[in-house]
């Protein structure tokens, strides 16, 4: 094996931030689904779902566009619908611009779930992330997951949720995690 045949080892310190992303990313999500189940009873993907639906026009979109916020199979993204129509949080309809596609719409008592969960949940996040860092640390992690978000989904705008005005943020509760 040549030195260009030679794998790009990890320096000691990108393998000490690696090990840290890691166990962050496998450990978080089960925080905060652990957290919804207790409180709402809910999954973190099924309040996700209804946070994406509550954040956007009409709180509707096309199935096929949650799955790919979502990073999921549609034939996931429509086992989780399921269960949130089963509580008449959200219903399907035919998209009637194409009817090939499905609308997902959150419904009234869709929205009142959000609005009765995200309180518990935007604590969550607060403690188990934010209130661990310094200002510039959250400055920085903005910076650092934007660009790997980029990296990864350069369709995606900019990789980060542009900023919006106090008003509406506190108008709607689905935005703040």
């Amino acid at each position: 094996m040549t030195d260009a045949d030679e794998p790009r080892w990890l320096t000691p310190g990108e393998q000490r931030a690696w090990v840290a992303l890691a166990g962050t990313v496998i450990w978080l999500p089960a925080t905060l689904d652990a957290q919804l189940q207790r409180d709402a009873g809910i999954s973190h993907a099924e309040y996700q779902v209804l946070s994406w639906l509550s954040m956007s026009t009409d709180r509707t979109r096309r199935m096929s566009e949650l799955a790919d916020t979502a990073n999921v199979t549609l034939s996931h993204l429509s086992r989780i619908v399921a269960r949130l129509e089963q509580r008449s949080w959200v219903r399907r309809t035919p998209d009637p611009a194409d009817g090939r596609y499905t609308l997902a719409i959150l419904t009234e008592d869709g929205w009142r779930k959000v609005v009765a969960s995200a309180p518990g949940h935007v604590a969550a996040v607060r403690e188990h992330v934010f209130d661990q860092l310094t200002p510039t640390q959250v400055a920085q992690l903005e910076e650092i997951g934007a660009q790997i978000f980029r990296h990864l989904r350069p369709d995606c705008a900019t990789g980060h949720v542009a900023p919006v005005d106090a008003a509406a943020e506190a108008a709607s509760p689905g935005q703040s995690a």
